[in-house]
């Protein structure tokens, strides 16, 4: 958790990118990436120049040549403000040598194709480099820590319709799909890198001795996380929420996901977790031919299953956060895909999240997916579980409450055969395949639960008119008698005249 002091340094330099013009988060977000980037491989550089000095060789693999001090973080930090805005801002200075140095060995510096330095003045640029100075950037929790905080000021819906998934969500939806550290975890829609995030903090807390081993942690470093990124700005943020969550060379992609540029993702991941876009349409000829195979639509939201049916491994999981309309859509399409998995693959569960879960960005009503790829069905009952309330209000504000379905469905999850004995009336139950197919493969939680109607017994009309016309007389009678209070007090005001 980050200090009550470095985060009050936080939102005043937050603050001062909105005075200075700068008032997209996103933008904000990502000058201050630059910043943490370019601090990180001064780190770097430090720790290979003393380990040359300790071992009397030169420095093995320098990032920043002998003419090149003035570019490091170590020295500009301590300038004047306007020597340090010069130093970025000039021809061969410290934003240009970020840009072109996509060679190095780093998942962040091969996104910077592109990239703007939009800071506006000295003064600014002098505060952002002070609160990043007091970072503990030796501290995995620490900086982790304050980009996720930086990242949880994303206060509206952010370019192509992207926005942010709520933290405990995506841990919910990582525990639901257990991952271990032989997984390959993808992501089609990256945004931030969320889930591949809280996939390592899974893995760290769960696997912190198998993760020792030099293997299983050149997987974890190398081939454990891939994602794809079409928006380049995204993608950078989503590589340095990586890097400074300690995973240094994640499996990244700049490409459209739909496309047929996107070759890299077939077969590939063992689990997909992802929250894709909502509500877009593409043109057909955007489109990569094998996905309309599988569904034949222009909705993002049914041509990203038809994705994660492709990308799958056989025998892997997904954990997927699809709009309520892909859960009961009438359309040929919404009900081909439904068929799909429940019919081909083994569709699991089936969770309902109340529409506030997304607010601020959106109040749209939303449902958790999770099936395993098989190509052989397998579906034989699905879990419904109608969550109510995730441990905030469904409001804009989105406040802490007590009120939480999360632990309960975590619980009920993982004692799966407990709940072959609760009927449709409680939170969560069973529904059999044959059920859903008798229902045109609908698969929203209405159509399965049964409401208790409690019996309400009223009084007879004529009874109700008599207790109504008493009441009457009360009233009539209350009323003379103020009346009369009132008179008295008036004569006496006159005698007193």
């Amino acid at each position: 958790m980050i200090t009550g002091d470095l985060r009050s340094k936080i939102d005043k330099v937050w603050e001062a990118f909105w005075t200075g013009g700068l008032s997209n988060p996103i933008t904000v977000i990502e000058q201050m990436t630059y910043l943490l980037f370019i601090r990180r491989l001064d780190d770097i550089h430090t720790q290979r120049e003393q380990k040359a000095n300790f071992l009397k060789k030169p420095i093995d693999q320098p990032i920043f040549s002998k003419g090149q001090n003035e570019l490091r973080w170590s020295y500009f930090k301590n300038t004047d403000p306007d020597v340090m805005f010069r130093q970025f801002t000039k021809e061969n200075g410290v934003f240009d040598f970020l840009k072109n140095m996509g060679a190095t060995d780093s998942a962040f510096s091969s996104y910077m194709k592109g990239a703007t330095f939009m800071i506006p003045t000295p003064r600014l640029l002098a505060q952002v480099v002070d609160m990043l100075s007091q970072i503990d950037m030796d501290d995995r929790d620490t900086k982790g820590d304050v980009y996720e905080y930086l990242l949880s000021k994303i206060a509206s819906a952010g370019q192509n319709g992207q926005f942010r998934t709520p933290r405990h969500i995506i841990k919910l939806m990582v525990a639901m799909v257990k991952p271990t550290p032989e997984d390959i975890v993808c992501d089609p829609s990256a945004g931030s890198a969320g889930f591949l995030v809280m996939t390592g903090e899974y893995l760290r807390e769960h696997y912190s001795k198998e993760l020792l081993k030099p293997a299983v942690q050149r997987h974890f470093q190398e081939k454990l996380f891939m994602g794809m990124e079409f928006d380049p700005t995204m993608i950078r943020i989503g590589a340095m929420n990586l890097m400074l969550h300690g995973i240094e060379q994640p499996n990244l992609k700049m490409v459209d996901a739909l496309s047929e540029s996107n070759q890299d993702f077939s077969s590939k991941a063992t689990i997909v977790l992802a929250n894709p876009p909502f509500k877009g349409s593409l043109d057909r000829e955007a489109i990569d031919t094998k996905l309309l195979n599988i569904v034949d639509s222009k909705k993002t939201e049914l041509l990203f299953l038809g994705l994660i049916l492709k990308g799958l491994k056989l025998g892997g999981r997904a954990a997927v956060i699809v709009p309520d309309g892909v859960l009961f859509g009438n359309s040929k399409a919404h009900q081909v895909i439904r068929k799909r998995l429940i019919d081909e693959q083994k569709l699991e569960a089936v969770i309902s999240m109340p529409s506030g879960v997304f607010r601020p960005y959106a109040g749209v009503s939303t449902g958790i997916l999770i099936f395993t790829k098989t190509d052989s069905g397998g579906t034989d009952n699905v879990w419904f579980y109608d969550m109510t309330a995730d441990g905030f209000s469904l409001d804009d504000k989105r406040n802490p409450i007590t009120d939480n379905d999360i632990p309960d469905i975590l619980h009920r999850w993982d004692n799966l055969k407990a709940e072959n004995k609760r009927t449709r009336t409680d939170k969560s139950f069973m529904v059999p395949v044959k059920d859903i197919r008798h229902n045109n493969y609908d698969l929203s939680n209405n159509r399965y639960k049964e409401l208790v109607h409690d019996e309400q017994i009223y009084e007879r009309p004529e009874l109700i008119i008599g207790q109504i016309e008493e009441l009457d007389k009360e009233r009539q009678a209350l009323l003379k008698e103020l009346k009369k209070i009132l008179s008295a007090d008036f004569d006496n005001e006159k005698k007193e005249l």
